[in-house]
């Protein structure tokens, strides 16, 4: 019975596609698109990806190179897999909703938003802003007697209520 068939993904089957490069490129860049991709695309993506060239530059060998990888190998097997929807007619690709299931396999991808915020430096940032401050009023109560610990407390908790909620709000649309 294929993955597809039983709709489950193992934690074997998920380490054996992210395994390769090629399938971890188009995956993320199906996230990024906003429907469906061809295999021409993907395959100009990822042979300019790894030759670092522009799509412009890239010669027909490499394109083909790559292409012929994608089509006979990688696709079907992501496909099969449950997590893309390959269409051969019209050689589009579009992933499946079973691809979040990969989520808690790529750190990255479920620790930033679509946008690449990466909310635990913002936290931590706002951590160390915060402890320097207190330390500066404690340590230096002469030279910072115009700031209040009250002052500082309600800057550090607007603070905080405001970066959590732009962070709820962006995984919300996620």
């Amino acid at each position: 019975m294929s993955t597809k068939e039983s709709n489950e993904l193992t934690q074997d089957t998920v380490y054996d596609l992210l395994s390769n490069k090629r399938r971890r490129f188009v995956i993320s860049k199906l996230r990024r698109a906003e429907g469906p991709v061809s295999v021409n695309e993907l395959s100009e993506s990822v042979a300019a990806w790894e030759n670092g060239v522009e799509v412009e530059e890239l010669t027909d060998k490499q394109t083909k190179r790559v292409y012929v990888s994608l089509y006979q190998i990688h696709i079907p097997k992501l496909d099969e897999a449950g997590l893309v929807e390959y269409d051969k007619d019209s050689g589009q690709v579009e992933l499946t909703p079973t691809v979040s299931e990969l989520d808690s396999y790529l750190p990255e991808q479920a620790d930033e938003g679509e946008n690449g915020i990466p909310w635990e430096a913002i936290y931590a940032g706002i951590a160390v802003v915060a402890l320097a401050t207190y330390g500066g009023v404690f340590l230096f109560p002469d030279a910072l007697a115009w700031l209040s610990v009250t002052a500082v407390n309600v800057v550090l908790f607007t603070t905080l209520v405001a970066v959590a909620g732009a962070h709820y709000l962006m995984e919300q649309r996620r």
